[in-house]
């Protein structure tokens, strides 16, 4: 059923990765300039990615273990970008102008994370549910 609370958490790391990212920039580099996602296609590749697995979670709603196993893979997307924004942030070569105040979208995928947490704990109680009815047919 679409009406699920882990629907409601799954659209909202949805618009997350899909939205705010346009909204909010990742860092600010040197002389004032705004640095967002779209200017590193590594970073447009891993929120589409994770956009897309979310959108695909909510649509399988059906296969609540496959939407638990699709969070999981969601999660550890947004780690990994985490972890991209962390390297990138702390160390910088000499080529790349250099990061001069961190942005409020580097904690996106953070922000990601908690709501997909949410919606598979969600997810894991409604199985819980079922295999207990189940059990006492």
């Amino acid at each position: 059923m679409i009406q699920r609370i882990q629907t409601v958490y799954l659209a909202l790391a949805l618009v997350a990765t899909m939205v705010l990212p346009f909204v909010f920039p990742l860092w600010m580099l040197e002389g004032n300039k705004d640095f967002y996602f779209m200017m590193d296609m590594i970073y447009v590749t891993l929120f589409g990615l994770s956009t897309t697995l979310s959108l695909f979670s909510i649509l399988s709603y059906k296969k609540r273990q496959h939407q638990f196993v699709i969070g999981r893979l969601n999660i550890i997307l947004n780690l990994i970008l985490l972890g991209l924004f962390v390297y990138r942030s702390l160390n910088l070569s000499g080529a790349t102008p250099a990061v001069a105040e961190k942005g409020i979208g580097m904690f996106l995928p953070i922000v990601a994370i908690v709501f997909l947490v949410l919606a598979n704990k969600a997810i894991k109680k409604d199985e819980d549910l079922v295999k207990s009815v189940d059990r006492l047919r």
